[in-house]
C-alpha cells in the first residue's frame, strides 16, 4: 500500500524506514505532528500541519467525502484476508523446538479486553506486529526509532503503574531480557501487590541469539551468523521468576503453548513465560529485493553454522507465501 500509494497521510509518526515509502514525486503528502522538527523529515510533504493530531483530524473529518467506488478498499480487504492465512500457515510450521510465530498466534485470540501489549526491539517486534490482532480498547507500544534494546519490561512496568487494573503483556527477546529485563523483574516483585489486577506477563523468546541482527547481517551484508557476538548465554528465566516469588512457566514443545497462555492469563501474580524458540525461523520481509537475495546467498557460501536447518526453515516460510493453505 505504501509503495504504490498516490496520497500519503502521516499522523504523529517519524516512521524511520523511508525505503518503504513511495518514491519522491509519486505521491502527494500531508503530515500532522505536534513537533515541527519532524514534518517532512522522511518524505517531502505538500502540506505540514503542526499541532495536536486529534484536534487536527477532527477539523479534517467534515472535509472528507466517501467514495462511491469501493474497488480499492475491497482489493485491500481481500489482500489482508489472504495475508492472515499466510501468517497462520507460517505460525504452524514445525521448528526446533518452537516456532516463535506460533507463540504470538496462540496469544492473539486470548488477548484480554483492554489489555496493554508492549514489545522490545528485535525479532519479538516482528511477531508482535504481524501476528497479534489488536482490538478496540487495547493499547500497544514499542520502540520504533532507533530499535534500542531493553525498553520492553520498563514499558510494561510503566503501563502497570499507569493502569493497575489492566492486564499488561511484554514480548521480549532473551538478549534484551538479559540486558536489563531481569533487573526490572526485581521492581515488579517489589510492587506487584499494589496493583488491583496483578497480571503482568513477560514473554521471553529464549532462542540464544541476538536474532534480529543475525538476520540483518545475512540479508543486508551477506555475512553468516557471527557466533562470537550473536550467541546469548542460557539463563533460567522461569526459575528466576519463581525465586522472586512470581510465577515461572517454561515451554519447549508447541503443544505446550496454548495451555501456557491459559495459565499465565489466569495467574494471580506476575508471570515470566519462557519459550524456547528456534532462531532459524526467518523474519521474511513482505518483498525481497534481488540485492537482499544475493546477500543471503553470500552468507550461506561464507559458512553459516546451522546452514541446513536455516535453509529448511526459510524454504518453509517462503512456500507459505505462495501456498498459504498448506500446513
Amino acid at each position: 500500500m505504501m509503495e504504490g500509494c498516490d496520497t500519503l497521510l502521516v499522523v504523529g509518526s517519524s516512521f524511520p524506514y523511508s525505503e518503504f515509502l513511495p518514491k519522491e514525486g509519486q505521491a502527494r503528502g500531508v503530515q500532522i505532528d505536534i513537533d515541527a522538527k519532524m514534518v517532512s523529515v522522511r518524505y517531502p510533504m505538500e502540506v505540514n500541519l503542526v499541532g495536536d493530531s486529534a484536534e487536527t483530524l477532527r477539523a479534517l473529518m467534515p472535509l472528507l467525502k466517501r467514495k462511491e467506488d469501493r474497488q480499492w478498499r475491497k482489493k485491500i480487504e481481500d489482500g489482508i484476508a489472504e495475508w492472515w492465512k499466510v501468517l497462520e500457515a507460517r505460525a504452524m510450521n514445525e521448528a526446533k523446538p518452537i516456532n516463535p510465530q506460533r507463540v504470538f498466534w496462540e496469544l492473539s485470540p486470548r488477548l484480554p479486553d483492554n489489555c496493554i501489549i508492549v514489545a522490545d526491539s528485535g525479532s519479538a517486534a516482528n511477531w508482535f506486529a504481524r501476528d497479534l490482532k489488536v482490538r478496540r480498547g487495547m493499547m500497544a507500544s514499542l520502540s520504533g526509532n532507533l530499535a534500542t534494546m531493553g525498553p520492553g519490561v520498563p514499558y510494561a512496568i510503566a503501563a502497570k503503574f499507569a493502569f493497575p487494573d489492566r492486564v499488561v503483556i511484554a514480548t521480549v527477546g532473551d538478549g534484551a531480557m538479559l540486558m536489563n529485563g531481569i533487573n526490572e523483574v526485581v521492581t515488579i516483585a517489589n510492587y506487584w501487590k499494589e496493583w488491583s489486577d496483578p497480571r503482568l506477563i513477560i514473554l521471553v523468546l529464549a532462542n540464544r541469539d541476538l536474532n534480529q541482527v543475525t538476520w540483518e547481517q545475512r540479508v543486508m551484508a551477506g555475512d553468516p551468523k557471527y557466533e562470537c557476538s550473536q550467541n546469548v548465554p542460557p539463563f533460567e528465566f522461569a526459575r528466576y521468576a519463581e525465586m522472586l516469588g512470581l510465577t515461572g512457566i517454561r515451554i519447549d514443545k508447541p503443544e505446550q503453548i496454548a495451555p501456557a497462555w491459559e495459565q499465565a492469563l489466569s495467574a494471580t501474580r506476575p508471570v515470566i513465560l519462557e519459550a524456547i524458540t528456534d532462531p532459524e525461523v526467518p523474519t521474511l520481509p513482505p518483498h525481497i529485493t534481488f540485492e537482499e537475495a544475493k546477500k543471503f546467498i553470500e552468507s550461506m557460501i561464507e559458512g553459516e553454522p546451522r546452514l541446513g536447518h536455516m535453509i529448511k526453515q526459510t524454504f518453509k516460510e517462503a512456500v507459505q507465501g505462495i501456498l498459504p493453505h498448506k500446513k
